[in-house]
């Protein structure tokens, strides 16, 4: 990492051990704690121009989820673990454990959304409000996936194709597929929207088989053990019960469904929301109206 750029001056970088592997995370701010945690095929760098205004306020922890940016990948196990989002939420419960933290603030973007309401719905006496970004529930999307929508999610089935296939094709040319994948996502359809050392940051990482790897290991997670884990809390008419943010781009990808804030109802007990103008990537298209959303709600 000493090639590429601090974009999170004044933070603290540490390394906390779980069940899932070391998680590297920085440290920084005063008041509340705050877990923001980052998507595919990204790290925590893609909050670095929301956290200096988040850390006038909070106490914020940005860290990389397993496999991804500077922490481990270990090899998967049953079930895709660690990388199913209940062992990932487990690991990051552990690390705000570490941290002296009990109860908390949770902000997820895309698959780190997705390790949020899943920590919301199996850590309830730790999650004290939960805000996801541009996603709806795996269970919503498996079931809710047609024409349209699958053109436009097709990695889902794509990156959870078994071993090697997707791993050996993007191995091929890994940032000319990412690039093309992040552009498909965003509002101006490049990377454009993205600042060059940031992209550095993702670029690096996805750069190492070992991380392709894991993050197929995450979607076929998804396909799997994720899904039967949210159908699992679906009979049993189990719903999130902490105050919730459903935010998503006015052309991201959950726009192209049904209405994100009407799905989120089957699933919390209080959640309030809406769109964000621009794609899939709030904090880095549109950070000053994430943010005009984001602190009323965790500050009210």
């Amino acid at each position: 990492m000493s090639k590429l750029a601090d974009l999170f001056p004044g933070f603290e970088a540490r390394h906390f051990p779980t069940k899932a592997g070391n998680i590297f995370a920085r440290i920084g701010g005063e008041g509340p704690p705050v877990i923001l945690l980052h998507g595919y095929p990204q790290s925590g760098v893609m909050w670095h121009l929301t956290a200096p205004e988040l850390a006038k306020q909070f106490k914020l922890v940005i860290p990389d989820l397993p496999g991804y940016g500077a922490s481990d990948a270990p090899e998967s196990g049953e079930g895709h673990s660690p990388y199913d989002k209940r062992s990932m939420a487990a690991a990051m419960v552990e690390v705000m454990g570490q941290l002296g933290f009990k109860q908390f603030f949770v902000v997820g973007h895309d698959r780190g959304g997705r390790v949020s309401y899943r920590m919301a719905l199996d850590h309830p006496d730790r999650v004290l409000k939960l805000c996801t970004l541009d996603i709806v529930p795996t269970y919503e999307m498996w079931a809710t996936i047609d024409m349209k929508r699958a053109m436009k999610v097709f990695h889902w089935t794509f990156l959870a194709q078994p071993v090697p296939l997707p791993e050996m094709l993007i191995g091929k040319a890994p940032l000319e597929y990412m690039d093309w994948k992040i552009s498909s996502w965003n509002g101006k359809n490049n990377v454009s929207v993205f600042d060059p050392r940031a992209l550095a940051h993702y670029h690096e990482n996805f750069l190492q088989p070992a991380r392709i790897h894991a993050s197929c290991e995450d979607y076929r997670a998804g396909q799997t053990t994720d899904y039967e884990h949210d159908a699992a809390d679906v009979k049993a008419g189990r719903k999130i019960s902490c105050p919730m943010l459903a935010l998503w781009g006015s052309s991201g990808i959950p726009s192209q469904g049904p209405s994100p804030l009407e799905t989120w109802k089957r699933w919390a007990d209080d959640v309030s929301g809406g769109p964000v103008d621009c794609g899939h990537f709030l904090a880095e298209e549109n950070p000053k109206a994430t943010l005009a959303a984001l602190i009323p709600f965790l500050t009210k």
